[in-house]
């Protein structure tokens, strides 16, 4: 480990953060935690963080990291499922989600714990001994996604035993750089939430090979051009979203920073609108890279800015040994420029299996390669084109958000006889929810009325943008509302398929 970490003031060189990691490790094997158990992470961006990357590095546990904008129903959802013998968490994080936790499970506190009537975390850190258990396999975060279907599923990477486990972390370093640009000696900026996949295996690479690691409490658009001049960021993660409100900072305010030492912006998670794309190429230069991924595949392509420019809308070739191929729903390949299932494999990274769920894996699964639903076609030249999905997921600024629970709250609110949500284009956030609804006879609800229903039973980022009223929602011969057509009617308009 080589990286020196700050956050906001705090700065933490290597040796604090290994110290720390280890005793965090030595802790948890006190309280029983064997290699291969769960930490569940209840923070917003936060040292802490690093401090459980490490350990699970050390001790061979793995993390689970909770969205904190979640309900506190969703909360204790993905903490049972996960397994967790523990959680560690910010104090208010904790309080408001005690109900629905397992009774038995410890808790600990990080900020006023002492408010929150819960342990706190730096006292039980610097109480506990470093590790001293056996030498085990890294591990790092089991993540959570919707993917193709409505129920969250934990995806869990198969163990690489000891003795593979230096190649395995060889390749999957090997990947990171092209798709991420962590390379030994960087200086890496985290403006994005660690719950996420991206940001999280970011870290987890950045901790043992960039030289300085800055991570941002949240996304601050100025702050982040502050942060890339005072600490000479060379490399940056940030989403479409995150261009966008960039790009709305007045052409003085950008002018304001020197930004020369950035060559190599990362992005994945959301589609970008080829306009904004070109238009941060104008500003920084040809830096900016795109990744076609998902939690359970990870990296499969990249595209840097001249590809780009030249392939508008491709997501680029594959990295190293992944594979792509494109498949009609009987498994019968596609020619090139044919649309069809997105099937991929990258076997830079362990196999992996969904938590709980033994049969879902062989759902998506044909010919060793897997599919999350997205349709797409490859080009002559191997580049990929992601065209539409086949499942109705929506990624919303770098959020996998599946409309299908949106759509069961909706229709159990007072008024509401039937409706349909789905994704929209969106310059800023890539796409946007809509929900159309169709009220019960005599009913009017109103569309404020109905965002606020929903708050009390799903997140914030889940509640549509645009709630509209309908006389009627067309359906196919099966009597299923006919979405599709729905959706096709925005996306024509905008000039690009998702």
């Amino acid at each position: 480990m080589t990286a020196t970490l700050r956050f906001g003031a705090t700065e933490r060189s290597p040796a604090t953060l290994e110290d720390r990691g280890s005793r965090l490790a030595g802790g948890l094997a006190a309280a029983g935690m064997k290699e291969g158990d769960v930490v569940a992470v209840l923070l917003r961006n936060d040292p802490v963080y690093f401090d459980v990357i490490q350990a699970c590095r050390t001790g061979g546990f793995t993390y689970c990291p909770v969205n904190w904008h979640f309900t506190p129903a969703e909360i204790g959802y993905l903490v049972t499922d996960s397994g967790a013998r523990v959680i560690i968490g910010h104090a208010d994080l904790l309080a408001a989600a005690r109900a629905v936790l397992p009774p038995e499970l410890p808790l600990l506190a990080v900020g006023d714990a002492a408010a929150a009537g819960l342990p706190d975390y730096e006292d039980w850190l610097a109480a506990a001994a470093p590790y001293a258990g056996p030498v085990v396999s890294p591990r790092g975060h089991m993540a959570y996604t919707s993917g193709t279907t409505g129920r969250p599923k934990g995806i869990v990477r198969q163990a690489v035993p000891l003795a593979e486990a230096e190649a395995s972390q060889q390749r999957a370093r090997a990947v990171a750089a092209v798709a991420f640009g962590i390379a030994p000696g960087c200086r890496v900026l985290i403006p994005a939430p660690l719950y996420h996949s991206a940001p999280s295996l970011i870290a987890q690479m950045a901790l043992q090979q960039a030289d300085y690691v800055v991570l941002a409490e949240r996304f601050r658009e100025e702050e982040v051009l502050e942060q890339i001049e005072r600490h000479r960021i060379d490399v940056v993660y940030l989403v479409p979203t995150m261009y966008v409100r960039l790009l709305k900072l007045s052409a003085e305010t950008r002018a304001r920073y020197d930004l020369s030492s950035l060559r190599f912006v990362a992005s994945t998670g959301a589609p970008c609108a080829p306009q904004v794309k070109r238009a941060m190429i104008d500003w920084l230069g040809p830096v900016i890279h795109e990744t076609y991924a998902s939690s359970e595949s990870g990296m499969i392509t990249v595209i840097g800015s001249e590809e780009a420019l030249a392939r508008p809308g491709s997501s680029g070739r594959p990295i190293g040994e992944a594979r792509i191929e494109i498949l009609t729903e009987d498994g019968t390949a596609c020619a090139p420029g044919e649309i069809g299932l997105i099937y991929v494999r990258q076997p830079a990274y362990p196999d992996f299996s969904y938590r709980n769920q033994p049969d879902a894996r062989g759902k998506i699964e044909r010919h060793g390669l897997i599919t999350l639903g997205d349709m797409g076609y490859l080009d002559r030249d191997g580049y990929l084109y992601v065209c539409d999905r086949a499942s109705d997921m929506v990624i919303s600024g770098g959020v996998n958000i599946y409309p299908a629970e949106i759509e069961h709250a909706l229709v159990r609110l007072p008024g509401v006889l039937d409706c349909a949500v789905f994704g929209i284009p969106d310059d800023e956030f890539g796409e946007q929810l809509l929900a159309l609804v169709l009220p019960e006879p005599g009913a009017a609800p109103a569309p404020a009325e109905l965002a606020e229903r929903l708050r009390e039973t799903i997140a914030g980022y889940k509640i549509p943008k645009r709630i509209e009223i309908v006389a009627e929602l067309p359906r196919d011969d099966n009597g299923k509302i006919a979405k599709r057509r729905l959706r096709d009617a925005y996306w024509a308009r905008s000039g690009r398929q998702i």
